[in-house]
């Protein structure tokens, strides 16, 4: 079954068709600059015009950057508050007039990386997908099922949430060498696993690209192994999403 999933991020909104049945991306990837603001307005509206590049007919999947609960955002970290108690698959389905189901960004990103990446046919114990990029975004499995909008960029440690410090962003804003954001980033990681003694621990996100640089400066005790389908994870994702709600 082929999919139209959407990426929603805080700089560009990507989509592109998916055979949900492999994870394999059907056509060239097509990507928008999100508009300043980021208001719902005008994201629906951006939205629209990925999905027209595509003339695509049919239920759309979205990766979207905060809590999602039944269509519903509550919670605006890193996106305008006005987005809160938005139904965003109300939005976006009356804009595209189509079925429009949204899911949280990083647990899109783990469903595909469980599904066809780095986590496949690891269906035992604890799993957590981390994003590295504008924030920490986190997918958490337990026997491979998922543990919606876990959240854990918001973990608070030294006074703050967590991503103010160590995530890909915080890098480039303190501009710290990767060894520097490693030690920032080794402390989140020992958090994280004094809180949930996971199994495994997948990393992805724009930072994923660089791993080569960092990975060998942290030490954990689950095994960590960057993600596999990097950028394209979540799209990926929010297209099964999208399948699994009919």
């Amino acid at each position: 079954m082929d999919i139209l999933g959407i990426d929603i991020g805080g700089s560009g909104i990507k989509g592109a068709i998916v055979d949900v049945s492999s994870g394999e991306i059907k056509t060239e990837r097509y990507r928008l600059p999100t508009p300043e603001g980021a208001f719902p307005e005008d994201v629906a509206e951006t939205i629209a015009q990925v999905v027209k590049n595509f003339s695509y007919q049919g239920p759309v999947g979205m990766g979207f950057p905060a809590v999602i609960i039944h269509g519903v955002c509550l919670s605006a970290a890193n996106i305008d508050p006005s987005w809160i108690e938005t139904n965003v698959n109300g939005l976006i389905g009356n804009k595209i007039g189509m079925p429009a189901y949204t899911v949280n960004d990083a647990d899109a990103a783990g469903v595909a990386e469980m599904r066809f990446g780095a986590g496949r046919g690891f269906d035992r114990g604890v799993v957590i997908m981390l994003t590295l990029g504008t924030g920490i975004g986190s997918a958490v499995f337990t026997n491979g099922i998922l543990v919606p909008n876990t959240e854990l960029g918001h973990i608070e440690i030294r006074g703050k949430d967590a991503e103010r410090r160590a995530s890909d962003a915080a890098r480039k804003r303190k501009n710290l060498s990767w060894e520097e954001w490693a030690e920032r980033f080794q402390e989140y990681l020992e958090y994280i696993e004094k809180l949930f003694s996971p199994d495994m621990i997948i990393l992805g996100g724009g930072a994923s690209k660089e791993s080569e640089r960092f990975l060998n400066h942290l030490d954990t005790r689950a095994k960590l192994i960057p993600a596999q389908l990097l950028n394209q994870a979540g799209i990926i994702g929010a297209a099964i999403y999208a399948s699994e709600q009919n």
